[in-house]
This record gives structure tokens, sequence and C-alpha cells, in this order.
């Protein structure tokens, strides 16, 4: 997979910024993943964490799902992967987890995120709260890079350990 990314622009409005950065993180995921075989993407990066690059995905997939259908727009959406009994079944359910499945479902979960927040302010309120706290659009887009930010950074340490592939 070519690495598809665009830069965030150095100059630009708050809004388009954010979807930006989101969006080039969103895709840092996708190279860190490519090339690499189910086995490979199954890899746990180093017991006793459950963590690999296909359980990001899956744990990327639900955080999408979270914010933008459930706190952004008021669904009750239930999580794919991770339950009340399987807290963790995003990154310890992997085992013969499809990597095909997982990434059209994260894709799906991206669509449906632009989507749900196309043509909003940053000022917009979530129709459900978190904590007994209103949540602004603002808010889960600066969550959002950084819950992925933090993971790519997992998922260089892991792709490096697959075959020693580096970069940014």
């Amino acid at each position: 997979m070519a690495d598809n990314r665009v830069d965030p622009p150095y100059v630009a409005d708050e809004l388009p910024m954010l979807r930006s950065w989101l969006d080039w993180h969103r895709e840092t995921l996708a190279v860190k993943c490519a090339g690499l075989s189910e086995e490979q993407l199954r890899l746990r990066a180093a017991g006793p964490s459950t963590l690999s690059l296909l359980g990001l995905v899956r744990h990327l997939t639900e955080v999408e799902r979270h914010w933008f259908r459930n706190i952004l727009n008021g669904e009750n959406s239930p999580g794919i992967y991770w339950t009340d009994q399987e807290p963790d079944g995003d990154f310890d359910l992997v085992d013969t987890a499809s990597a095909g499945e997982a990434f059209a479902r994260w894709h799906t979960e991206i669509a449906r995120a632009r989507e749900l927040s196309a043509g909003l302010s940053l000022e917009t309120v979530g129709k459900q709260q978190r904590k007994g706290e209103d949540v602004s659009l603002r808010w889960i887009f600066i969550h959002m890079i950084e819950e992925y930010a933090r993971h790519n950074g997992h998922a260089d340490i892991i792709r490096e350990q697959i075959d020693g592939v580096t970069g940014e």
C-alpha cells in the first residue's frame, strides 16, 4: 500500500486543521499496517501486553464509533469488539479475527464519523454527555487526534518489531 497521507496545512482555520490532522493520523495507522499478513497483524507487542496492529485497528474502530455515533449523534450503538464480558475484546480477541473484516469496519466507522460531523461547527455539543459533562465537537476532534497519535506510537514499535520498518 502506498503512503496516501496528505500533510496537514501549516496555515488553516481551526476546523479544517483539526480534520486534516485526524485524517493524517488515520492514514498513518493504515500505513503502519500495510503489506502485512493476517498473522503479522495479530502479533503481540510484548507480554503481558495484548497490543497488536490488528487490535489497534479494532480499538480505533470502537473509539470512532463511540465518539461520533454515541457521544456526538446520541446513538446507543453497542460495542463491536468490546462487551461487558470482554471489555478489552478489541485487543484480546484477535487470534482468529479477520483483518479484512476489521479494516472494513474501521473504514465504515471513519466514513460515518465524517458524515456525522460534516457541516457542524466546533462548538456543536454532543447529544450525550461524558461523565455528566457536555462534550463539544472540538473536544472530540482533539481527543481523537490524541488517541490516534498515542496508538500510532504503539504501532511504530510493533511494526518495527515485526519487520524492521520504521518511519513517520
